[in-house]
C-alpha cells in the first residue's frame, strides 16, 4: 500500500473511529470507562513520543539541540494557543473554558469547541502525514497514539455540544464533519512535504511537543482529582498499558 493510502486510511478511519467510540461512551454515560481511557491515552502519547517520534526526529536531524529547542518552543506555542481558546482539550463536561455562557439552541461554547477541534484535527492530520512520510512503522505508532487521546477528547466535546443545546444527531454529525479535517490535513501535508523533506524533523519535534503538552498539561491534572489508592493503582497500570501497547506495536511493525 502506498504512503498516501496509509495516510488516508489512518486519517479517515482514525477520525471516524474516535468520534463513533466517543459517541458510544457519551451516550451511555460510562464515566469510569472514559477515565480509564484518559490514563491509557497518556501512556500511548508518552510512549509514542519517547520510544519512536523523538528518536526518529533526532536521527533525521542529527542536531539534538535543535530538536530540543523546537520541542520547547512547541510547548510554549501550544500553551499560548490553549490560553486563546483555539487549541482546547477538555475531557469532562465541567471545564472553565468550555462552561456555556448561554443555553439557547447553539450556545457559544458549542461553536467555539468545534472551531478548536477542527483546527486540532487538521494538525493531527499533518502530524500523521509527516510520520508516515518518515517511516510506515512510525506512522502507525503515531496514528495509534493520536486515536487513543482523541477518544476521551471527543467524549468531552460531545457532552459540551449536548449541553449547548445540540441534539444527539447534530452533535454526532458535527464531530464527524470536524474529524474530516484530519484527512484534509494529512493529504495536504503529503503533497506539501514531498518537496520539503528537510522540515520533517521539525514537524516530528512539534508533534512530540504537542503530545507531551496534551499528556502533561491537559490529561494528567485530571487524574489527580481521583486520590483514592485504588484509582491511583488503576491509573498507573493503564498508563503502563498505554506505553506497552506502543512498544508492542513498534516491535510488531518493525519485525
Amino acid at each position: 500500500m502506498s504512503v498516501l493510502l496509509w495516510i488516508v486510511a489512518a486519517s479517515f478511519v482514525g477520525g471516524a473511529l474516535s468520534v463513533l467510540c466517543a459517541a458510544l461512551f457519551a451516550l451511555n454515560a460510562r464515566a469510569h470507562w472514559v477515565n480509564g481511557l484518559v490514563s491509557y491515552a497518556i501512556g500511548a502519547l508518552l510512549g509514542a513520543v519517547f520510544l519512536d517520534i523523538l528518536p526518529e526526529a533526532m536521527h533525521l536531524s542529527g542536531n539534538f539541540a535543535a530538536v530540543s529547542a523546537t520541542i520547547l518552543v512547541g510547548i510554549m506555542v501550544f500553551f499560548t494557543l490553549e490560553k486563546l481558546l483555539i487549541w482546547r482539550h477538555c475531557h469532562h463536561d465541567h471545564c472553565e473554558a468550555h462552561e456555556p455562557h448561554e443555553h439557547n439552541a447553539h450556545g457559544r461554547s458549542g461553536s467555539m469547541i468545534m472551531v478548536g477541534d477542527t483546527f486540532h484535527n487538521f494538525v493531527d492530520g499533518v502530524i500523521i502525514a509527516a510520520a508516515f512520510l518518515t517511516d510506515i512503522h512510525l506512522g502507525l505508532v503515531t496514528a495509534l497514539a493520536i486515536i487513543a487521546h482523541e477518544i476521551p477528547q471527543e467524549v468531552g466535546d460531545f457532552m459540551i455540544l449536548l449541553h449547548s443545546g445540540y441534539s444527539k444527531t447534530q452533535a454526532l454529525l458535527l464531530n464527524l464533519v470536524s474529524s474530516l479535517a484530519t484527512l484534509l490535513g494529512g493529504v495536504l501535508a503529503y503533497y506539501a512535504l514531498q518537496t520539503m523533506q528537510h522540515i520533517v524533523p521539525t514537524l516530528l519535534a512539534l508533534a512530540a511537543a504537542s503530545m507531551i503538552y496534551v499528556a502533561v498539561a491537559d490529561l494528567i491534572p485530571g487524574l489527580h482529582k481521583r486520590t483514592q489508592l485504588r484509582d491511583t493503582v488503576e491509573q498507573v497500570v493503564l498508563i503502563a498499558l498505554g506505553v506497552s501497547s506502543i512498544f508492542l506495536v513498534s516491535l510488531a511493525v518493525g519485525a
